[in-house]
């Protein structure tokens, strides 16, 4: 009885060689094509992010890894086109890792936070106060996720100097800004000047 199985598997391989080749070179065959398909995604990928570092309008597809969904949203956020970098926040927050949407959250609220210094600076006082709040949700969003995001607090704590926390405001409605014109008003002492 011993000896059978000792037979059986030089039979085997006598009688189903030219198959059970056949079905590995495909296997292989199958695998160096996935390989090869992911090989030429990655390459256009890296194409793309650095042609957006070199300020091409590059588009990127929002089922791109998040590494080209980062340097999109990179590219928007300089150029302050941040209707069409929510697009792609929203797809990295589904995909990306917890430091990889710190930093885009954390540049989106940098871009606002440039637009409401901007109305500063034009004595436009009314029109700043809803981008700092903006502002100052992305950068909680951003020290939510990675916590010890030295940049974001520094920012933060600028963006919470330039408009005053509403403390009854923020206690029924969170961090959204209200319609009626009566419970809002503006507290924008000005543009602050190096660190407290």
């Amino acid at each position: 009885m011993i000896g059978r199985p000792r037979k059986a598997i030089p039979h085997f391989w006598r009688t189903q060689r030219s198959l059970l080749l056949a079905a590995t070179a495909f296997g292989l065959a199958l695998a160096a094509l996935f390989e090869g398909v992911a090989w030429r995604r990655a390459v256009a990928t890296n194409d793309a992010i650095e042609a957006l570092r070199a300020g091409r309008d590059i588009p990127i597809d929002i089922e791109a890894p998040p590494e080209g969904l980062f340097a999109r949203i990179a590219y928007l956020a300089k150029r302050d086109r941040l209707d069409q970098a929510r697009g792609f926040l929203e797809a990295l927050d589904r995909r990306g890792n917890a430091s990889m949407r710190a930093r885009a959250h954390y540049l989106v609220a940098n871009a606002l936070l440039r637009t409401a210094l901007e109305h500063i600076e034009k004595s436009e006082l009314e029109p700043a106060g809803p981008f700092v709040n903006l502002s100052k949700r992305e950068y909680r969003r951003a020290l939510q996720l990675d916590p010890e995001f030295w940049d974001a607090k520094f920012n933060m704590d600028v963006a919470a100097r330039l408009v005053r926390d509403f403390p009854d405001f923020e206690r029924k409605s969170g961090d959204e800004l209200s319609a009626d014109p009566k419970k809002l008003w503006t507290d924008i002492p000005g543009k602050p000047k190096g660190l407290p």
